[in-house]
């Protein structure tokens, strides 16, 4: 028990929103607007029967080429063991610039030796954040340098491969395993297909930010559930706003 809390420690649950990189297709640079419409057709197969950039707004972001991040949720937990309780702090990180949003994200990559934790990380949140990060110039963080590293080296973990136990033939849904294990839902009022609309359209990242901060406490709480040892310890939720209250271990 001892050694599960203290892994848990060190690792950091995060969740990324992100965005197509321009309102409209026909914003884009002229080189990228052509890109995007061989991806287009690769998307659409044989049936290619739509409007050049009729796909760009819904499905832009999912591709760091053509997307970009709003917002980084984090937490981490903290054991109290006087008390035997659980805090878990987490805070969103969020800037109309990229590259800034990107760069204070890595300074607290880079504050302690931490073990990343995503939902679908490893397909979708990491390299994503490599790409976008080397895209707007900034140096990548050793949690995520992963070139040249062996597979026991690198220090990412996955809720959703945890939960295959070897079966790589399905996708398993965040909101899925939130429901059988009877983990309150992060989508009440925004889901991952609606966040283009709301960053684009409504200009309402703090609502972004809300439901990025419930999708990493639903993956904390997921993870918790596949270690029954520790899943019925009352967890206390902390939400950080000011950045400097990060964690300083």
């Amino acid at each position: 028990m001892a050694d599960f809390f203290d892994q848990l420690n060190d690792i950091l649950f995060l969740d990324i929103e992100t965005a197509s990189l321009t309102e409209k297709y026909e914003e884009l640079p002229e080189r990228i607007q052509e890109e995007w419409l061989k991806k287009e057709r690769l998307i659409q197969g044989i049936e290619n029967n739509l409007e050049p950039g009729a796909l760009y707004f819904d499905r832009a972001g999912i591709h760091a080429e053509f997307g970009q991040v709003v917002c980084v949720g984090v937490g981490y937990f903290q054991w109290k063991k006087k008390d035997k309780k659980l805090a878990f702090r987490s805070k969103c990180y969020a800037n109309e610039e990229e590259r800034e949003l990107l760069s204070e994200f890595k300074g607290l990559l880079e504050k302690k030796k931490w073990i990343l934790c995503a939902h679908n990380g490893k397909e979708f949140d990491f390299p994503y954040l490599c790409r976008r990060m080397l895209i707007q110039g900034v140096a990548l963080p050793e949690p995520l340098q992963i070139s040249g590293k062996k597979p026991w080296e690198v220090r990412h973990l996955d809720t959703m491969e945890l939960w295959k136990f070897g079966d790589y033939k399905h996708y398993t849904r965040l909101e899925l395993l939130a429901s059988v294990f009877g983990i309150p839902s992060s989508k009440d009022d925004l889901d991952g297909s609606q966040v283009n609309t709301t960053f684009h359209l409504e200009k309402d990242v703090e609502k972004i930010k809300k439901y990025c901060l419930r999708d990493v406490e639903v993956t904390a709480r997921v993870y918790m559930a596949m270690h029954p040892q520790a899943d019925d310890l009352e967890i206390e939720i902390i939400h950080l706003e000011d950045s400097k209250k990060d964690h300083k271990d």
